[in-house]
């Protein structure tokens, strides 16, 4: 018979971060020709995994959008800061970072990608006040709109990690991508809970806040479990589920018996999803921050994967 043509789809990444989106994306075919960020730990990072993409560190709001390689798909995860609950006290600069989300309205509307993926909080949609007149803005550029809800868990992440999913297309109906049903890994399956090696001291020196935690976690889950190093969580959590939320500063100790230890770099990028080979620059606090701002590439990999499929 005929064979069957295949054609790469390729696409940009803007607000790429250290590439979580840009590994899952190679991951399911696509070809990612260009990533752009502020951060240039970041940018060395990306480009240290993904030579093949051309890089541009600079405000996306100085980018020229002309400048963008020919793509099929645009990728795009505006700064959340302003939207997450995580933010604290409303200040100057969430406006800002809020309005990150209209570059990504005038990359589009000058390179017509076939199809947008907008990754962010929740709150982007709930809390917002101009949410509702920016997705407007996508309907004037004659995109189709579908908003998803998904857990990076569901996804097969060993992470609790609810963002929202916004595909802008041109087609003749919306891209629905359909909710996850992946295996949860646990956390258990990711952590190294022998205490023969590693940084390992007492909780019961820790502050008073954390050995509350730790004496609560104690009696529900036993001698092994995880918990939140700071944060208004009062308990631990299950080794036997997903990890929650990996934020850009480090958040969980690992508790056996009387020890504790925060997290290692090595547990958070598998906890992540990225590779175990991947590689990562700058400084420990980098690198945490690099991870907690990615999406999981195995989320990525779902998003994308049903976009490019519907395409």
């Amino acid at each position: 018979g005929r064979r069957r043509r295949t054609m790469t789809i390729r696409a940009i990444d803007l607000f790429a971060g250290a590439g979580g989106t840009s590994t899952g994306a190679r991951s399911v075919g696509v070809r990612v020709v260009a990533a752009v960020n502020h951060w240039g730990e970041a940018v060395a990072t990306h480009a240290l995994n993904h030579p093949e993409a051309a890089h541009v560190c600079q405000d996306i709001a100085s980018v020229d959008p002309t400048s963008m390689p020919a793509h099929d798909i645009m990728l795009a995860s505006p700064s959340c800061v302003g939207h997450t609950r995580a933010r604290g006290k409303e200040q100057a600069h969430h406006d800002a970072c809020r309005a990150t989300a209209d570059d990504v309205l005038r990359f589009a509307e000058a390179n017509r990608p076939r199809a947008v993926i907008v990754e962010n909080v929740r709150e982007m949609m709930t809390k917002w006040r101009r949410y509702r007149s920016w997705r407007m803005g996508w309907g004037d550029l004659g995109y189709r709109v579908s908003e998803q809800v998904i857990d990076a868990a569901d996804a097969g992440v060993p992470q609790h990690r609810e963002r929202v999913f916004i595909v802008a297309s041109l087609t003749r109906r919306p891209i629905v991508v359909p909710q996850p049903t992946q295996r949860h890994v646990t956390a258990r399956e990711c952590i190294d809970l022998d205490t023969s090696h590693g940084r390992w001291s007492r909780w019961s020196e820790w502050c008073e806040a954390t050995r509350v935690r730790c004496v609560s976690g104690r009696a529900r889950f036993g001698e092994a479990f995880v918990a939140a190093y700071y944060g208004a969580n009062e308990s631990g959590r299950s080794l036997d589920r997903p990890i929650g939320t990996l934020t850009t500063v480090e958040r969980y100790a690992v508790i056996v018996g009387d020890l504790a230890r925060m997290l290692t770099l090595d547990e958070m990028v598998r906890l992540s999803s990225f590779p175990a080979d991947y590689a990562f620059t700058g400084t420990k606090r980098d690198r945490v921050k690099m991870l907690g701002n990615s999406v999981p590439p195995m989320l990525a990999a779902h998003v994308i994967g049903s976009v490019a499929r519907a395409l």
